[in-house]
């Protein structure tokens, strides 16, 4: 039998059109999600496709590459599996000893375009600039800072450190947070002197407790009786201003009736004063022009009495 060549090779040649053509039409479409980007390159441009979705694109001549915008991670001092890398994690205090400090940066891609096309390797270039910051700031931290009370400032200002930095490097990606894991002294004996601290440091704190709890109970008290102390010496005061008043007023009337009658006011003033020192006298006036005499109590207000000069001579 003899095989039709021509005809064979125009079968294979419509077979390899359509696969080809299948091929293109296939690569030609894309599918993103909301939480990716598209940057597709014409020709070696870039030209970034953000909203979500099924797209065309010009089969050879454009290329097309996903970037996920979730956020992503980089351990340092510790690999994937969990595992110490000393190298990166064991740093020297600002007081001379080592201590063994993990920590854990979380990034994300801000500008797909800048983080494919404005470096090599951004992710790289993100964890030895955040390597960097972190020795510089440990550095500048005792070691009892950097295992107890200091842990919030030093991740607060190493923060700020990179993601000022990687803003100027305008690599395309952004800092979204770094914490601080386990901070801990290389040798057993150091952690077991640093624990003792710690206990040491928490019988402080609550022996302070204990204290303030003490001067919250007392002070209350203390401040009732200041106060009730300074109601009584207010209302001592005011009776001592009244009672100066009282007598400068009396003074004043006195003065007064001394300045119409200083004779009169004289005696009386005479008389009360001898009544005040000798209460159980009594005073005789003798009247003038008869043989009839007054006598009186020094109490003025007492009234008076007229007797004879026979009655006043007993």
């Amino acid at each position: 039998m003899k095989i039709d060549t021509k005809k064979l090779g125009r079968i294979s040649a419509l077979v390899i059109g359509v696969m080809l053509l299948g091929i293109i039409v296939m690569t030609s479409f894309y599918h993103t999600t909301e939480d990716q980007y598209a940057v597709v390159t014409t020709l070696g441009k870039p030209a970034l496709v953000e909203h979500s979705g099924l797209h065309f694109k010009l089969p050879l001549i454009q290329r097309k590459t996903i970037i996920s915008k979730n956020i992503r991670g980089i351990p340092i001092g510790y690999d994937a599996a969990g595992e110490s890398i000393e190298s990166e994690s064991v740093m020297i205090t600002r007081d001379y000893n080592f201590v063994d400090v993990d920590f854990y940066v979380e990034w994300k891609v801000t500008d797909p375009v800048k983080y494919l096309y404005a470096s090599a390797d951004p992710e790289n270039i993100l964890k030895m600039i955040t390597q960097s910051y972190i020795r510089d700031t440990i550095g500048l931290y005792g070691v009892d800072s950097v295992i107890t009370t200091g842990k919030s400032e030093i991740q607060a200002s190493i923060k700020s450190k990179i993601a000022d930095r990687i803003e100027k490097e305008d690599l395309g990606i952004a800092l979204v947070n770094i914490t601080m894991q386990d901070a801990e002294p290389p040798t057993t004996e150091v952690q077991n002197a640093f624990k003792a601290v710690e206990t040491a440091k928490q019988g402080a704190e609550t022996a302070t407790n204990n204290a303030d709890k003490y001067k919250n109970q007392v002070i209350p008290g203390a401040q009732a009786t200041a106060d009730e102390a300074v109601q009584k010496a207010e209302a001592y005061k005011q009776a001592k201003i009244n009672e100066a008043n009282a007598q400068a007023q009396r003074f004043n009337d006195l003065y007064t009736e001394y300045a119409r009658y200083p004779e009169i006011t004289r005696q009386r003033l005479f008389f009360e004063t001898m009544g005040d020192i000798l209460p159980d006298i009594r005073v005789i006036i003798k009247s003038q022009g008869d043989d009839i005499h007054t006598y009186m109590p020094v109490d003025i207000l007492g009234g008076t009495q007229t007797v004879t000069g026979e009655e006043a001579a007993q």
